[in-house]
């Protein structure tokens, strides 16, 4: 084993580290339902889940939420993937 494999084993131990920390305090602020919702959503658009990943994350981290249903979970949805909406009209000849 050279040295860049084993950078890139360090880097891959790493991420999975990350990604289980994630996983974890996801499962703890987020109901059953929640959590369920958001892991049919990284199927479908993993650049959203992604992105609501974090900001659940963070909002934890600066103790402004506890748990979050699947209501206040279909709001931070919503409001995240509103930004990303593409204009776009439809000409008719």
């Amino acid at each position: 084993m050279n040295e860049t494999e084993s950078l890139d084993m360090n880097q891959l131990q790493q991420l999975k580290q990350i990604e289980e920390m994630k996983r974890q305090i996801l499962s703890k602020i987020l109901s059953k339902e929640a959590f369920e919702r958001l892991g049919r959503v990284r199927s479908v658009n993993p650049q959203l889940a992604g992105q609501a990943e974090l900001y659940l994350i963070q909002l934890y981290q600066s103790g402004q939420i506890k748990t979050i249903d699947d209501d206040e979970l279909k709001k931070v949805l919503k409001a995240l993937s509103s930004g990303e909406k593409k204009d776009f009209s439809i000409k008719r000849r």
